[in-house]
């Protein structure tokens, strides 16, 4: 039994009928002394619920055999916590934004469907928050590498996942990471409840946490049930591409076979850009500023730009088709993308960008990429 007397739930799915549960989780966490065995076999996905869940929907409606596609469609649980009486409590101390909320742990460099997996689970239990660590890699001595999602493009990113979470955006919440690197597992997790406030946490199956990565899935759960907050725990979102046979993981231990901002990476790597769509469950989109030192070049059907106006990670070097280059808010142009090793050059068929150019004065373009690879 987990420690305070915890519920914990953890079946597999996939071919099993749930219209025979017809009791509350709040009767199952008082009515089971011991954690329920899973009863059904296969490729299902574990779940643990710790906590006081609220008296709402049946079991029944709460789990769902397949994962999220499309918007509407969610995925495992989360049905029956239903944004109803118990919303999320704003704190009026002003200490924590994302007090009352549920946060998902995790780095979400890519914002890939694993993460947007992380904020659908999250949104069915209340308000969603991404928390991630600034300033990990300076902490940690890492090299620099160019972020997959500019940063100024995030909030659009995120907007996007709306649909699926219950009309609700994620919001992002950052945490300097040298203000936590020796925080014990205990620690972490007090610091969740005591000060940050939330409600509740959501984390893959492989996350670590605390000094050293000392702690695990099951131990987040226990410690959470010890502070009073809930926990969801979910299996990480599986790539099933056959593309993925074609790179090298070699060098990732963690590396299972789920959809990560490394599996990203190395599809922009190889030029792979229907690959990478299928990882992000998005296309994914360059973007390029110009400043004092480094201007847009304009002429006729063609854009040049320096690597160094790069705001975000690029694929491999060649030629890429049917991409779109968005200029503004109100004009988007079918373009041909080149990267080479010290310009990015933007190709179409369409004349007026250089009238477009001169009356809109952009600071920024914005290309996004077709299925096409180099």
């Amino acid at each position: 039994m987990l420690g305070g007397g915890v519920s914990r739930i953890s079946h597999h799915f996939r071919e099993c009928d749930l219209g025979c549960f017809r009791f509350t989780l709040q009767t199952l966490h008082h009515s089971f002394p011991r954690p329920l065995k899973p009863r059904w076999g296969g490729g299902g996905t574990t779940i643990t619920i710790t906590g006081k869940p609220p008296n709402r929907l049946p079991l029944s409606h709460c789990f769902s055999a397949t994962p999220s596609k499309s918007p509407g469609e969610f995925p495992l649980l989360f049905d029956c916590f239903s944004q109803q009486e118990e919303e999320r409590e704003i704190m009026s101390d002003g200490k924590s934004a994302v007090a009352g909320g549920i946060v998902a742990l995790g780095k979400f460099d890519a914002l890939h469907i694993g993460h947007r997996e992380l904020a659908i689970q999250a949104s069915k239990a209340g308000q969603p928050f991404l928390l991630s660590f600034a300033g990990m890699a300076k902490v940690l001595g890492w090299e620099n590498r160019a972020p997959i999602v500019a940063k100024s493009d995030r909030k659009r990113v995120l907007s996007s996942w709306a649909p699926y979470c219950g009309n609700m955006v994620p919001e992002e919440f950052q945490i300097e990471f040298s203000s936590v690197r020796h925080l014990s597992p205990r620690q972490f997790v007090e610091k969740l409840s005591r000060e940050l406030r939330v409600r509740g946490v959501v984390a893959g199956e492989n996350y670590r946490f605390g000094y050293k990565a000392a702690g695990d899935a099951l131990e987040l759960v226990k410690l959470c049930e010890e502070f009073g907050m809930e926990a969801y725990i979910i299996k990480s979102v599986m790539d099933k591409n056959l593309s993925s046979a074609n790179l090298d993981f070699s060098t990732s231990s963690k590396e299972r076979g789920q959809v990560s901002s490394t599996r990203v990476r190395e599809a922009l790597a190889v030029g792979d850009m229907r690959y990478v769509s299928e990882l992000l469950g998005r296309q994914h989109r360059l973007i390029l500023m110009a400043t004092d030192q480094e201007r847009f070049s304009v002429g006729q059907g063609k854009v040049s730009a320096p690597r160094s106006c790069l705001l975000n990670l690029a694929p491999k070097e060649g030629l890429y088709e049917k991409c779109s280059l968005f200029l503004g808010q109100e004009h988007v142009v079918q373009c041909r993308l080149v990267i080479d090793n010290k310009f990015v050059y933007i190709e179409t068929d369409q004349g007026g960008l250089s009238d477009i150019f001169g009356t809109q004065n952009l600071q920024f373009l914005h290309i996004e990429f077709g299925d096409s690879s180099t």
